[in-house]
């Protein structure tokens, strides 16, 4: 929800885009944010920071910061915030590394966005053939109560994997990327 809610404002508000394919031609634009971070904090940060005293920002720019650079920004916060939950569960679990991350919903469509979130996450992320898994949830539950299907084992093999991401970059590439975020995150801070 929050993600949507950003990339609403981005197309809304901000007028920087008008459907999901520019967004995403405007990802494959630039290779990097060119130290411009965005941090769509517009009610708060979420899990796992919880901090509601947070606003929104963008950070870094210069004269030569473009449309791209904020769009790609904006794409590369949401990733950030997925990696920062991915971690929490891992020390929560406590377990080492997520070797595969399953996603689904629209933004899946969005191939550039699927691989900043491999990059960032530094993990396999893996889209389904069916991205509208919460229906197909609750199809698979409804046909295992009426007994159209007799175990869970027979609905492993329905749900195939489409398109799998992995990992585009170096370990120090997504430290330094990530103490940015950081940094622009603490600016966020303290404005109510």
């Amino acid at each position: 929800a929050i993600a949507g809610a950003a990339i609403s404002w981005l197309k809304d508000n901000l007028g920087a885009i008008d459907t999901a394919q520019e967004s995403e031609q405007l990802l494959r634009a630039i290779d990097d944010t060119e130290g411009v971070f965005f941090v769509p904090a517009f009610a708060g940060l979420f899990a796992p920071r919880w901090r509601s005293d947070a606003r929104g920002c963008i950070v870094g720019i210069t004269q030569g910061t473009t449309k791209a650079h904020i769009v790609r920004a904006l794409f590369e916060a949401i990733a950030f915030q997925l990696n920062e939950i991915v971690a929490a569960m891992r020390k929560d679990m406590q377990i080492d590394s997520v070797p595969l991350l399953k996603v689904d919903g629209g933004m899946t469509k969005n191939s550039t966005f699927m691989q900043l979130n491999a990059n960032l996450v530094q993990t396999t992320v893996e889209k389904p053939k069916n991205v509208e898994v919460t229906a197909m949830g609750a199809a698979f539950a409804a046909g295992l109560g009426v007994g159209f299907w007799d175990s869970l084992d027979e609905l492993n093999n329905l749900n195939d994997h489409d398109t799998r991401w992995t990992p585009g970059v170096t370990q120090d590439f997504v430290e330094a990327k990530i103490r940015g975020w950081n940094d622009a995150v603490e600016k966020s801070l303290n404005w109510v």
